[in-house]
């Protein structure tokens, strides 16, 4: 089935190729980062979570969105995971079988705290009672 177009001509939302690259660098870069495979002891006494990663239409550049495990510290992550990203690409392209490996970057996952803002809006009494009728 064809992607629906814009009047642009330019398709809505990520390819299957990158939803698929982006997926096997997520899963890559969780692992890498778990085991502790960075010659970095402040980034690997770290636990980080990689919620997602997105790619460029080109696979040239991946961003991933990470949040540290109890969310304390985040932009202390994000300096220290762009700190070791050549490190981190140099590990991904050995454990990865692509042709070229994209550059990275790293941002704050915001998924959870939308999350929560749903939940409370969800939880006001005003809004369930129009969701009852």
């Amino acid at each position: 089935m064809a992607k629906p177009r814009t009047n642009d001509g330019t398709s809505h939302g990520p390819s299957q190729r990158q939803l698929r690259v982006g997926e096997l660098i997520r899963r890559t870069l969780s692992e890498v980062l778990a085991r502790g495979d960075v010659h970095d002891p402040e980034l690997n006494r770290l636990s980080i979570t990689v919620g997602e990663v997105r790619t460029s239409p080109d696979l040239k550049i991946a961003t991933a969105f990470v949040l540290p495990l109890g969310g304390k510290g985040q932009e202390d992550v994000i300096e220290l995971l762009s700190r070791n990203r050549a490190e981190l690409r140099r590990i991904l392209g050995r454990k990865m079988a692509l042709k070229h490996t994209p550059n990275l970057r790293f941002r704050l996952d915001e998924t959870f705290d939308q999350m929560d803002d749903t939940r409370r809006l969800f939880d006001q009494e005003a809004v369930r009672r129009d969701l009852d009728t």
